[in-house]
């Protein structure tokens, strides 16, 4: 169970990340010479995923992409939003039925 929670962790982090770019890209489109930040994931071998921004080469806003990547990361993050809180439910249950069996 340990090992779920950790990896729903690290979706809700790789969420976070995106959300926050996304936002940094829109509030930053209009500034001259600015450079969009790009999210990267890389899943780890152990569960879970490791994320990075990359700098785009050249200048220029895309808000259309940065929307889209805005709705991806809200919808990820409350899927492993939901995996916690069903781990959390199942080790409550799994705590109860122990304790009545004690």
């Amino acid at each position: 169970m340990n090992n779920v929670m950790n990896v729903a962790a690290s979706g809700l982090r790789a969420a976070q990340v995106r959300l926050d770019n996304a936002a940094h890209n829109i509030a930053n489109a209009q500034t001259e010479g600015f450079r969009r930040g790009e999210v990267r994931a890389e899943a780890l071998a152990d569960g879970g995923v490791r994320v990075s921004i990359d700098k785009r080469p050249q200048a220029g806003a895309d808000l259309a992409a940065d929307l889209v990547e805005q709705r991806v990361a809200a919808n990820a993050y409350v899927a492993n939003l939901r995996v916690l809180q069903r781990a959390d439910e199942a080790l409550g249950s799994l705590g109860r039925l122990l304790d009545t069996r004690a």
